[in-house]
């Protein structure tokens, strides 16, 4: 079972990193925090001091078009923000 999907990139993201040594991912909506905390520990080679998980609902849209009514809704996911001990980073930008 692959644990983190994708980091979350943005600028709520970025400032928090530079300030609160705190990161977000996407993981595995079946993940458990134990699990988060090993997998940013192995693949970074960071230790992890905190994780915090939130299950992110679906957004729902609905377009009143010429056609009809058109509804949809995004993807639901599970966001991780894993807070590192201080002086450790992680650098998302590395390997691009």
């Amino acid at each position: 079972m692959n644990i983190l999907i994708k980091p979350i990139i943005t600028e709520k993201a970025t400032s928090d990193a530079e300030l609160n040594n705190k990161y977000g991912f996407v993981v595995n909506p079946k993940a458990n925090k134990i699990e988060i905390k090993k997998a940013v520990e192995e693949a970074y080679g960071v230790s992890v001091t905190a994780v915090r998980t939130m299950n992110v609902r679906p957004d729902r849209r609905v377009r009143y078009t010429r056609t009809g009514i058109q509804t949809g809704k995004t993807a639901a996911y599970k966001k991780a923000i894993v807070q590192v001990a201080e002086g450790d980073t992680i650098d998302f930008y590395s390997n691009l």
